[in-house]
C-alpha cells in the first residue's frame, strides 16, 4: 500500500493541472477576511482593500477580501467529484473600524458563494476552541449594554458536490470497511460541536512557523479525513499553510495534493516529513490504545461486546468494525520535485494481535462473543 503527496507552491485560483472531478475530499482553512494578520496578503491581490480600510468602510472591505477567495471556490467545485465533500474551516472575525466594533461573519459569506456555485450544505461542525484568556469580557464589562460576548469557536463547513457517493465495486467496498472508525470515535466526531481538539500533534511544526501561517490543529483534519473519504482517495488543500492536511492525510493512508502560495513554508514543511513516521504511527497507536481501554470499561460496566476485529482479533461494538484496520508507516521517499511516497505495512501491528479473550478475562468476563 502506497500513498502519493504532491505539493504545488503557486496560487489556488486556477489549479490547472488537476483534472476536473478528479479528486474526493478538499480539507482546508483559508485565510480568514478581516483578521489583521491577513491583511497584506489580501491587499496584494487587491490594492483597493487597503483603500476601504483607511476609509473605514469595513463593510466594503471584507466583501473586497472574500472576493479574492471566490475564484477558489470555483475551482473547488471543478476538481471535486461528484458525491465528494468539502470540509471548510473558517472563523468569523470581529474587528473595530472608525470605532465601531462589528462581526464580520466569514463562515455565511463563504457558505452563500459555495451554494451559488452548486454545493450542498449540509449540517456544519463547531470547533469551540480552547481559551486561557484571563478574563471573558469584552466592551464595557460589566455594565450594560456595551459588552460583547467572546468569540471563542470556529464553523467547519461541511459541503457535499451531488447526491450521496455509492461504493458499488467489490474493492471499493472492501476498502470502505478497512476505513471504517471504531464505534466510540464515531459518536464524538460525528457530532456537531467539538469540545477537545486542543492541538493536537502540533509539534510538527515549530511555533515561530505555526503562528505565520495561523496553522490549524492536527486533528481536525484527521477527522474530517477519516470522516468523509476512504483509504487511496485523493485529497486537497488549496491553503496547505505548514502542511498539516497533507500529514493528516499521511497518517489516514490518502493520497494528497496541497498548494500554497508562500514559498517560505517549504523548509518547514520538509524539515516536518523526517518526523512524520514516528509521529504519525504515535498517533496511530494512540488510537488503537484508546480502543481497548474504552473496551476494558465497556466489559466491565455491560458485559462483552458481539463482534471480533479480524485483523487484531480485539473485540469491537459493531460489524462495520470487523475489517477496520489502521495502517502504520513504514518509509517516506521525495521521489520527485515536492512529491512524497509514502509506504504502508499492510499487517496489524503485533502489539495489538493478542489472545483478547485471555487479556480480558480479569474483568470476569467468561466469554467475549
Amino acid at each position: 500500500m502506497k500513498s502519493i503527496h504532491k505539493i504545488h507552491y503557486s496560487n489556488s485560483d486556477n489549479m490547472g493541472d488537476v483534472i476536473s472531478e478528479s479528486v474526493d475530499l478538499i480539507v482546508t482553512s483559508p485565510p480568514y477576511p478581516m483578521i489583521q494578520m491577513w491583511d497584506d496578503l489580501f491587499i496584494k491581490h487587491n490594492k483597493s482593500i487597503i483603500t476601504a480600510l483607511k476609509k473605514g468602510d469595513g463593510a466594503k472591505a471584507f466583501e473586497l477580501m472574500h472576493n479574492v477567495l471566490d475564484p477558489v471556490w470555483d475551482e473547488v467545485y471543478r476538481i471535486l467529484k461528484f458525491g465528494g465533500f468539502a470540509c471548510i474551516n473558517i472563523g468569523d472575525a470581529t474587528r473595530t473600524i472608525n470605532g465601531n466594533f462589528v462581526l464580520y461573519s466569514n463562515h455565511m459569506r463563504i457558505l452563500k458563494k459555495l451554494l451559488e456555485i452548486g454545493f450542498n450544505a449540509l449540517p456544519d461542525i463547531l470547533w469551540r476552541k480552547q481559551t486561557n484568556a484571563p478574563n471573558k469580557f469584552m466592551g464595557s464589562g460589566m455594565l450594560p449594554a456595551g459588552a460583547y460576548v467572546t468569540l471563542e469557536h470556529e464553523y467547519i463547513l461541511i459541503l457535499r458536490k451531488g447526491m450521496k457517493r455509492e461504493f458499488k465495486k467489490e474493492e471499493e467496498k472492501k476498502i470502505r470497511r478497512e476505513s471504517a472508525m471504531f464505534w466510540e470515535e464515531r459518536n464524538v466526531v460525528y457530532s456537531d460541536i467539538w469540545f477537545d481538539i486542543k492541538g493536537a500533534m502540533q509539534d510538527i511544526n515549530d511555533r515561530q512557523t505555526r503562528t505565520r501561517s495561523a496553522a490549524y490543529p492536527f486533528e481536525i483534519a484527521y477527522r474530517l479525513i477519516n470522516m468523509y473519504s476512504a483509504k487511496g482517495d485523493i485529497v486537497l488543500d488549496p491553503f496547505l499553510g505548514t502542511g498539516t492536511t497533507i500529514f493528516a492525510a499521511m497518517t489516514s493512508g490518502r493520497n494528497s495534493i496541497g498548494y500554497e502560495i508562500d514559498t517560505a513554508l517549504r523548509d518547514s514543511i520538509n524539515m516536518a516529513f523526517d518526523k512524520i513516521i514516528s509521529i504519525s504511527n504515535k498517533h496511530i497507536k494512540n488510537r488503537l490504545l484508546k480502543h481497548i481501554q474504552f473496551v476494558k470499561k465497556r466489559i466491565k460496566e455491560k458485559g462483552g461486546l458481539k463482534y471480533i476485529n479480524n485483523f487484531y482479533g480485539f473485540p469491537v461494538m459493531t460489524r462495520q468494525e470487523q475489517d477496520l484496520i489502521i495502517n502504520e508507516l513504514t518509509a517516506i521517499n521525495e521521489i520527485g520535485k515536492d512529491i512524497f511516497e509514502v509506504n504502508y505495512n499492510q499487517k496489524p501491528q503485533e502489539a495489538f494481535c493478542k489472545d483478547w479473550a485471555t487479556e480480558f478475562k480479569q474483568y470476569n468476563i467468561d466469554e467475549i462473543s
